[in-house]
């Protein structure tokens, strides 16, 4: 995921947020996006979240580097394939998460589409879904940082069903690690830790890999 986010086309110079129009300040996001990561393989995150697929459209990946002793966001990057509105919002709410000195993690975590709106000064109707992206992708990088760093029991569980009942990992976080190019057991493993806490679910993490796999990946085999 290396293209820049203002390879978009989505923002029409002069047009404000009622009725399909954009506000000055999503257009300054877009065209000037803030925390964007240009280089993730030399970034190292604490915990990192994706939503998306890259076969269904918008895809949005956050990383966040978290202060220990204050469990406040000290930085928050972020990369996306997506629209205009997907961009700014998500420019948007990582400052948000950053600014003041940092939101805790459970603050962050409480953060809504709304509250994304309401700081860019709205989005067309049809727009609303793409401010969506960015919070499901940073709540699932809280849910990353708290698994990493041993406190399984903070992890929330937004939707999916439980899987691994220890870490608290779901059929979802399972779905997000093949469509992230997972498709062993063990690179499944290495991305959410499944089946470490609880091994007798290895038996149906194997069945949902194969699940996922032919429902995304059907024409691939696996890598070795």
């Amino acid at each position: 995921m290396n293209t820049h986010p203002n390879k978009s086309t989505d923002v029409t110079p002069g047009k404000g947020n009622s009725g399909g129009f954009y506000s000055d300040t999503v257009k300054e996001h877009f065209f000037h996006p803030h925390n964007f990561l240009e280089d993730e393989a030399g970034y190292a995150a604490d915990g990192t979240g994706m939503v998306g697929s890259p076969a269904c459209g918008d895809v949005m990946r956050v990383w966040i580097k978290v202060d220990k002793k204050s469990a406040r966001i000290k930085e928050c990057k972020w990369k996306t394939f997506g629209c205009a509105s997907a961009i700014a919002a998500t420019s948007m709410m990582s400052d948000m998460v950053i600014e003041n000195g940092g939101l805790t993690l459970e603050k962050a975590r409480a953060i809504r589409p709304q509250d994304i709106m309401t700081r860019l000064g709205g989005l067309p109707a049809r727009k609303i879904h793409c401010s969506v992206l960015g919070d499901k992708a940073l709540r699932s990088a809280i849910n990353d940082y708290y698994r990493k760093s041993g406190q399984p029991e903070k992890v929330e569980v937004e939707h999916g069903r439980v899987i691994d009942k220890v870490l608290n990992i779901t059929d979802h976080d399972i779905e997000e690690a093949v469509l992230e190019g997972a498709d062993t057991l063990e690179k499944v493993q290495a991305k959410t830790k499944v089946g470490l806490g609880d091994p007798t679910c290895i038996p149906e993490v194997e069945q949902l890999i194969r699940f996922y796999r032919e429902k995304y990946c059907e024409n691939e085999k696996p890598s070795e």
